[in-house]
């Protein structure tokens, strides 16, 4: 009962640090972040130990669900170079130089020990960023490029992780078996994903009852991600695929009523768990300082803040390296012909920001939490204290330093946002308004479906100058505009319909991505959900 009331309320903090993170304009997990450490501190808090296979599912499966089912697949496309170098290449950079940074500093632990660490602490946690990039409103390519980096380098982080754990239990690993091993498990995973998105879609359109959705919503999450640990498979890749295919379709099955209050209750599951990871390890840090003395106490922090450090330099050797090699490669031959444009090359402003956005979060302490703590299944891993103390403190360092300092980097670089996402919105609003027109035009001419149309009339009119830039309207007037008249429900369901579906096309022929969709989808939600209050 005591640790009860204790979490309740820490969550009642966390939510007050939030709002304070909110208003001075840092990310939330930097003072959630500390309150986890301060709470090592304090007397008489316990101690709490996790069970490891339940780390990972609980905390990444949700959260990481929640990240891909927004991702806009249009925007990965054309990013995918950046994403993938991101995803790959500097989680891997970032794993070799922590693992040599670690064995020289404890050099009685094994290569495979070290590189678990790396694997640990190589993925970046992109909320953290965006929460507060999103306030001050870059470039919108930035945002795609770093939720996209977060939804694929932790596939490869933890695949190397779960590698590094075996050889470590096991004593030894095959070197030949790992690359054919990685390659079916990265295809397995591919199609498991794909096969259990058809199946969620499916069950989720025969649901009519707001609970019941949820329910199954969470339920199918963990059991995605619980199916594909069975099966050996990779859980992040197929919860990443399982939530971007299902994406694609649930917005044509799931109504307006299931669709609103599911996302609020996701959103306050994905703050709960990330609130709830920083206060297990928290429980934890208490039981590793009470068994060590205060000499290893200054090896930890010593070996903690060299990981910190080489795991912050490597991300920016590896973003700095990629643009500058890009920006060489366009540059104009020595006859002033241009050379080769790449699209996705990074401005020096650019490649500071994504390089220094490289804040760790959740997946890193869920990992370190999921190390075997021994007993009846087995050993316990080796160095865990020290693995897990060092973990903490690169969130923590990572969060803090980089956090703290980025909306003064942003404003320094004077980046701004290209206006890509609200030109794209005012386009959707156009054409979804334009097809309510179309879908009115065969109705009987009464006095009613007259206004109906005029309604619409004036409605697309005001979209087309917003579009044109002839004069801002205000945000969701293409929604909300002429509310006033009593509508007719059933012209209104027919031209509802009709935006919806114009909506659906649009992303599907790439004119918009999911940014500019979610945002006009949910103009639609609350019309349909104001149609039916009434």
């Amino acid at each position: 009962m005591h640790v009860f009331e204790l979490i309740i309320a820490l969550l009642l903090a966390g939510a007050a640090l939030t709002a304070l993170s909110r208003r001075i304009g840092t990310p939330y997990p930097a003072m959630v972040a500390l309150a986890g450490a301060g709470l090592a501190l304090v007397p008489g808090t316990p101690t709490l130990v996790l069970d490891p296979e339940l780390a990972l599912t609980l905390f990444v499966a949700p959260v990481l669900l929640d990240a891909a089912f927004d991702a806009s697949q249009r925007d990965l496309r054309a990013n995918w170079r950046t994403v993938t170098g991101l995803a790959i290449g500097a989680v891997a950079l970032t794993i070799v130089v922590v693992a040599v940074v670690a064995r020289l500093l404890v050099p009685g632990m094994p290569w495979a020990v070290a590189v678990a660490l790396g694997a640990i602490v190589a993925p970046p946690d992109a909320a953290a960023a965006t929460a507060v990039l999103k306030q001050l409103r870059p470039p919108h390519r930035l945002l795609v490029i770093l939720e996209g980096e977060s939804l694929f380098n932790d596939a490869s982080a933890l695949l190397i992780y779960r590698l590094a754990v075996s050889a470590t239990l096991a004593g030894a690993l095959s070197g030949a078996g790992v690359i054919p091993l990685l390659l079916i498990v990265t295809v397995g995973s591919v199609v498991l994903g794909f096969v259990l998105a058809r199946v969620m879609v499916v069950l989720i359109a025969r649901i009519n009852d707001v609970a019941m959705a949820v329910v199954v919503q969470f339920c199918g999450t963990f059991a995605v991600w619980m199916l594909a640990e069975r099966l050996h498979l990779s859980g992040i890749l197929t919860v990443v695929v399982f939530a971007m295919a299902a994406a694609r379709r649930a917005a044509d099955v799931t109504p307006a009523r299931l669709r609103i209050p599911s996302y609020a209750v996701w959103d306050f599951a994905v703050f709960v768990l990330n609130v709830l990871a920083f206060i297990l390890v928290g429980f934890q840090l208490k039981g590793i300082l009470g068994r060590i003395d205060s000499r290893t106490l200054l090896e930890y922090v010593g070996v903690a803040a060299a990981v910190c450090v080489a795991t912050i330099l490597a991300r920016i050797a590896w973003v700095s390296g990629a643009a500058a090699f890009s920006r060489w490669r366009c540059r104009p031959a020595p006859d002033g012909t241009q050379g080769p444009r790449d699209t996705v090359a990074l401005s020096k402003p650019a490649a500071a920001v994504v390089g220094w956005c490289g804040m760790r979060g959740i997946v890193t302490l869920a990992a370190a939490l999921a190390l075997p703590t021994g007993g009846a299944d087995g050993p316990a891993f080796p160095y865990r204290d020290l693995v897990l103390f060092t973990a903490f403190s690169v969130v923590l360092g990572t969060l803090v330093v980089q956090g703290m300092t980025l909306r003064p980097l942003i404003n320094v670089l004077k980046l701004q946002d290209d206006d890509s996402v609200e030109r794209e919105v005012r386009l959707a609003r156009v054409e979804t308004l334009r097809a309510a027109l179309s879908a009115t035009d065969g109705l009987a001419g009464d006095e009613m479906s007259g206004l109906m149309r005029r309604r619409y009339e004036l409605m697309l009119r005001r979209a087309e100058a917003e579009l044109a830039g002839d004069g801002p309207a205000p945000d969701g007037a293409a929604a909300s505009d002429g509310r006033a008249f009593n509508d007719d429900a059933a012209i209104v369901r027919r031209a509802t319909a009709a935006e919806r579906q114009r909506l659906l096309a649009l992303r599907a022929d790439g004119t918009i991505g999911d940014a500019a969709f979610q945002r006009v989808e949910q103009e639609l939600d609350l019309e349909e959900l104001d149609l039916q209050q009434r």
